[in-house]
């Protein structure tokens, strides 16, 4: 039972010490030597074995798409390309449903290939303006921002997020894998989300909880909407939707589509990044994002290999399989397991899909649909308090856990667990 027993307490102690702000980069090696030393594995066998082994395989499969999507999202935030579509919708529906409205343009934005860190720096002033605008209590900031980039956008059919890449490189994919079943998820996901901030807005309304900015960390995140400053919309969106073009009809791998994205959005918006000497120095920021942003994620993902070979992870596992569970309910608990212990949603699928691939392929369903519980599963459990993507949200938005996490558990864990407790049936029924 102990064996069981170390899995959790390890959890607990990651999240402890990301609430206390340390770093990924410590907290992956750090909590796998308790994790070891806890299950009786030899120490350095098994932090220079599978502890490395999955964080260096991690890293050779995906680096690429992450320093492509930095670049790009470098570009766009940079040049203020993200902020001039989320200005032209916002003026469009004239701040009506505001919190619905920002998780939607989020939601474009990471379906357009631009990065989730990216997009939370791009979004936060946008945002606090229009809360401000509608006296809406800013403890929605962080879920209405957040909710946008890891749920339906990034499992959804043709999503050219990375949790929608990992499954395809795995199982030989598409990315329209279970393209019906997928949609009818990203709907269901989509219009709970929305309904949940605007009943939301509304209750906290009526308890009297408002705008208030007495305790925001950096006032100067105040802007004022006018479009002057900023690059035309129009020309601002042809890059994400060509990148979806290419990824999804012409079937070019991400990497291509994105990096052709990154050429043509440099192109028509480079008088925005001003000069020569500054585009060099946004590229050199995204290079940079991007190995920090795989980096954090990979060293967690060597903990989940670390979990891998515990005893108490192969009882787990093995208590599934006598549970004889239908498969893709089993995809969906391991995927889900996975992703909480990395605290990631790509950190995740990674780790499942290393231990259990070929698991998975036995079962002798639809590897589309595999794919496409296995990227909604993984928006889950990821998103436990732990996770760093949230703590760093929470840390620019000026919130807490206590404040905010509520909103975020609700829209990031609960939604999508409905969603995927809806299409396992059509699924099951050949759907």
């Amino acid at each position: 039972m102990f064996d069981i027993l170390i899995l959790p307490l390890c959890l607990i102690l990651f999240a402890y010490l990301a609430f206390q702000k340390w770093s990924a980069l410590l907290i992956g090696p750090m909590v796998t030597i308790v994790l070891i030393i806890l299950a009786k594995l030899p120490l350095f066998d098994t932090m220079l074995g599978p502890y490395m082994a999955s964080a260096a395989g991690y890293f050779q499969k995906f680096y690429l798409v992450f320093l492509v999507g930095a670049l790009f999202g470098a570009v766009y935030k940079e040049t203020k390309g993200a902020e001039a579509i989320a200005h032209a919708i916002v003026k469009l529906t004239k701040g009506k449903f505001a919190a619905p409205l920002v998780m939607t343009i989020t939601g474009l934005l990471t379906f357009g290939g631009i990065s989730g860190f990216v997009i939370f720096f791009a979004m936060f002033p946008i945002t606090l303006e229009l809360f401000r605008r509608s006296n809406i209590t800013r403890r929605l900031i962080p879920a209405a921002i957040s909710a946008g980039c890891w749920t339906w956008s990034m499992n959804s059919p043709g999503s050219p997020a990375i949790q929608n890449i990992i499954p395809m490189r795995y199982l030989g994919t598409s990315s329209l894998a279970a393209p019906l079943t997928g949609a009818i998820a990203g709907i269901i996901q989509y219009v709970l989300i929305f309904i949940w901030l605007e009943w939301r807005t509304r209750k906290l309304k009526e308890k009297g909880e408002g705008f208030d900015d007495t305790d925001l960390p950096n006032k100067s995140d105040k802007v004022e909407y006018t479009a002057s400053h900023l690059p035309n919309p129009i020309l601002a969106v042809i890059p994400p939707i060509l990148i979806l073009v290419l990824f999804n009809i012409f079937k070019l791998p991400v990497e291509g589509a994105v990096i052709i994205g990154t050429l043509v959005a440099i192109a028509l918006l480079w008088k925005h990044g001003k000069n020569f000497e500054n585009w060099i120095q946004i590229l050199n920021k995204g290079g940079i994002d991007s190995t920090l942003a795989i980096l954090n994620t990979a060293l967690v993902v060597g903990f989940a290999g670390a979990v891998r070979v515990t005893p108490g992870f192969a009882k787990i596992i093995e208590g599934l399989k006598n549970y004889n569970l239908p498969p893709l309910l089993f995809v969906a608990i391991t995927v889900a397991i996975a992703a909480g212990a990395a605290g990631s949603a790509s950190g995740g699928l990674g780790a499942a899909f290393e231990a259990l691939k070929s698991t998975y392929i036995a079962m002798g369903v639809s590897m589309e649909n595999v794919h496409r519980v296995a990227a909604i599963a993984a928006g889950t459990l990821d998103t436990l308090p732990h996770q760093g993507a949230q703590i760093t949200l929470l840390a620019i938005t000026g919130m807490t856990h206590k404040q905010a996490y509520f909103d975020i558990a609700i829209t990031q864990i609960v939604i999508p667990l409905i969603a995927l407790t809806f299409i396992l049936p059509l699924m099951a029924l050949g759907l």
